[in-house]
């Protein structure tokens, strides 16, 4: 049975969001109190939402009960509501943290003044982040891999290891009894509806992978390490409760073979950037994610190293199996900052000059100077990958998308010389045959928020009467793959033989991160708010309405919703390659 509270949008302001709590039993003992965000359209590092996200809590009763997570402070009453309709707070003995990230433990302090002899239960990490985050005394009790919990009545509560996923101190939590994991931000999905399980795999399956490539691929050697400690579990899991969306339990093996097969995929990446940041410091956490996002879609591996937990020995070695290194400033004060500025000099003593780098801003207010440690890694004669990226106020999405930019800007560069080895492994004439497939010239213009970008674009063919539709072929290393997920807008501008050249001289240009792709350029907005370009010859709006992916691009099916041509006579430019292995 499924008890609902709603906010309806009657209830409230115009600006505010429909919130509502659902609450049922998924086995014996076990109730999940989801907290549905329904209309949330940015998430975490300003990940656009097509449909919204749940934060997902469980109570577990034995002989005692536990809770797993709690939610996210704007569920606060809601929450709370909810938690007394189920049992009584106070009775609460264990308080499960799989990770202290505020859509998760944001209401942990709420209920321990509700159940104040509750003992909270984590890793040594997690503990560390709320005695940060209470600002008041509580019972712990630190877990490592393979402790377990006694709640009675069966339910052995089992730990396991899972750190970087995506924030250092994530455990997992197997219940011996039900076969639950609770997986907390692993295996989730920012998809909202009243489906508590994965039901609908079809409508599931592009939310699910545009959740994994943001937040778990930059992690994918750490998804594949903890996914190697849930195959020694002693039990069998039938359901993974995840912290995000609907809970795994129709399409297990089929999600979490996908998981396996992704992270193996890109820990088997011959090149490899590191990434170092200081995590719940400023926002070092998600400009590094989204340099990490940007890396990891040009097929370079990408290891994630907080700073703060950093292990002199994990550091050096890999920073030795790096040929990257992306470091984000770290505060110069605190009680963190011995470790932190060992763990710099650590890095400082394992580099090269065969070595790229790079800095951010963390724009956590107390941050080590940029500048010094830009002078002394270059005077250890290692190559600049990009220009310190100086962060001066609240990060938006121009900040996001220039981090973005940089990371796909940086792992291009890293993996060239792989791809010209692929070009030229083709045979020479299956090369020139290839190239004889004709098409026509396009350029595809998005906006997404304050996000704008454009690609010269030419494998692109109808595909569809009704509805009227077309497919893109997008490479996943393109800038404006991100503005092209599932629900995205954007206008497909038709170039004009005889009159083609500029724009496509233009479009052409190698921009840097962050540049404005249509300065110089005549537009004017589409009803999608994409630019139309003003000296195309017709252009199409269009919504994506699928993706299917291919080994190095995506293919984008589109659904075309307005167009217009400008001239009746005139004709689309074609494009004629010389050889079919490269642009």
């Amino acid at each position: 049975m499924v008890a609902a509270v709603e906010t309806t949008k009657a209830d409230k302001a115009p600006e505010q969001k429909r919130l509502t709590m659902q609450v049922e039993a998924i086995a014996q003992n076990t109730t999940t109190l989801r907290s549905q965000d329904w209309d949330r359209d940015r998430f975490d590092i300003e990940f656009g939402l097509q449909n919204g996200t749940t934060y997902n809590s469980f109570i577990i009763q034995g002989e005692k009960t536990a809770l797993v997570d709690t939610s996210h402070a704007k569920f606060r009453q809601l929450y709370i509501d909810a938690l007394k309709g189920e049992i009584d707070p106070a009775t609460i003995d264990y308080i499960v943290v799989s990770h202290t990230e505020p859509d998760h433990s944001g209401l942990i302090k709420d209920v321990l003044a509700l159940a104040p002899n509750a003992v909270v239960v984590g890793a040594k990490v997690a503990i560390a982040f709320l005695e940060d985050l209470i600002h008041a005394p509580f019972e712990r009790q630190i877990v490592k891999n393979g402790d377990t919990l006694d709640l009675g009545n069966g339910h052995v509560l089992e730990f396991t290891n899972a750190p970087n996923l995506h924030w250092p101190d994530t455990i997992f939590t197997f219940d011996h009894k039900t076969g639950i994991l609770y997986t907390c931000d692993a295996f989730g999905a920012h998809f909202c509806n009243d489906d508590t399980f994965d039901k609908n795999l079809e409508a599931l399956l592009p939310d699910f992978r545009f959740y994994y490539e943001c937040l778990m691929a930059p992690n994918a050697r750490s998804v594949v390490s903890a996914m190697k400690r849930m195959d020694k579990l002693d039990g069998t899991i039938n359901t993974i409760a995840t912290g995000h969306g609907p809970l795994l339990r129709h399409h297990l093996e089929a999600l979490t073979g996908r998981y396996r097969e992704w992270s193996q995929e890109k820990s088997d990446a011959e090149t490899l950037v590191a990434v170092f940041y200081t995590s719940d410091y400023g926002y070092s956490d998600r400009i590094s994610q989204a340099i990490a996002r940007g890396i990891t879609k040009t097929g370079v591996g990408v290891e994630m190293v907080d700073l703060r937990s950093a292990d002199a020995q994990d550091v050096t070695e890999i920073v030795s199996r790096a040929t990257g290194v992306v470091i984000g400033m770290p505060p110069s004060t605190g009680k963190d900052s011995e470790e932190t500025r060992a763990a710099l000099a650590t890095i400082l003593a394992s580099v090269n000059s065969k070595k790229t780098f790079g800095l951010f801003e963390s724009y956590g207010g107390d941050d080590e100077p940029i500048d010094t440690l830009q002078t002394n890694l270059q005077d250890l004669e290692l190559k600049v990958s990009f220009d310190p990226i100086r962060v001066k106020d609240t990060p938006g999405e121009a900040i996001y998308q220039l981090c973005e930019e940089t990371g796909t800007d940086l792992g291009q560069n890293l993996a060239q010389n792989k791809k010209i080895k692929k070009i030229k492994a083709l045979d020479a004439d299956l090369q020139k045959a290839l190239g004889r497939i004709s098409s026509g010239l396009y350029i595809i213009t998005a906006t997404k928020g304050n996000m704008q970008s454009a690609m010269l674009a030419s494998w692109i063919t109808q595909a569809s009467f009704e509805p009227l539709g077309f497919t893109v072929a997008v490479a996943k290393d393109r800038a404006i793959e991100s503005l092209m997920q599932v629900g995205d807008t954007f206008v497909l501008n038709i170039l004009e033989e005889g009159n083609h050249l500029p724009l496509m001289k233009h479009f052409l240009k190698r921009f840097p991160p962050g540049a404005d792709r249509f300065a110089g350029v005549r537009t004017r907005p589409a009803n999608n708010q994409s630019p139309i370009l003003a000296d195309a010859l017709a252009y199409l709006e269009c919504e994506v309405s699928s993706r299917i992916e291919l080994s190095d691009h995506w293919l984008v099916y589109c659904v075309v919703e307005n167009g217009k041509v400008s001239k009746e006579e005139a004709q689309t430019a074609v494009h004629h390659r010389k050889v079919g292995n490269y642009y």
